[in-house]
C-alpha cells in the first residue's frame, strides 16, 4: 500500500468501511471542538471523558491552548510583572471555571454522545458506596 493510500485510510479512521474503534486525527480535531462522533466510537468517547485520565486531558484541552493568546500580553510595553499580573487576572478565573464546571461539560458530552449521563459521577458514587459499606462492616447496619 502506498504512502499516500495509508494517510487517506489513516486521515478516514481507520479501514476501508470508515467504521472504527478510534476516531481518526480529522474526527479527533472535531471532536476537541465539540463535534459528535459515530456511535461506532461510542467506547472511545466513554473511555476519553470518564477512563482514567479524563479530568487531566480535559483541563490540557481547555487551559493550554489559551496560553500563547495570554503571552501576548508579554509584548506589550512595560514592566514585565505588569503582563504578568494581567494573565493571571484572566488566567485564574479560567482555571477556577474550568475545573467547576468539569462534570457539566462531561454530562453534556456524555448526553450528546448517546451515553448515559450518570456515568460522569460513577467515580463518586462507587467511592460514597465503599464508604458506606466500610461504615456498616465497622457499626452495623443504621
Amino acid at each position: 500500500m502506498s504512502l499516500a493510500a495509508r494517510l487517506r485510510r489513516w486521515w478516514r479512521g481507520g479501514d476501508a468501511v470508515g467504521v472504527s474503534a478510534t476516531p481518526s486525527f480529522g474526527q479527533r480535531v472535531g471532536y476537541v471542538f465539540g463535534r459528535t462522533l459515530p456511535e461506532s466510537m461510542s467506547e472511545w468517547v466513554r473511555e476519553d471523558l470518564v477512563g482514567p485520565g479524563a479530568t487531566r486531558r480535559y483541563l490540557l484541552r481547555f487551559l493550554v491552548p489559551v496560553l500563547p493568546v495570554l503571552m501576548l500580553f508579554l509584548l506589550l510595553p512595560g514592566p514585565l510583572w505588569m503582563g504578568l499580573a494581567m494573565m493571571a487576572l484572566l488566567y485564574i478565573p479560567l482555571i477556577y471555571f474550568t475545573v467547576a464546571l468539569l462534570y457539566v461539560y462531561r454530562r453534556h458530552r456524555l448526553i450528546k454522545h448517546g451515553l448515559d449521563p450518570a456515568l460522569a459521577d460513577a467515580d463518586a458514587r462507587r467511592r460514597d458506596e465503599r464508604d458506606r459499606l466500610d461504615y456498616e462492616r465497622r457499626h452495623g447496619r443504621a
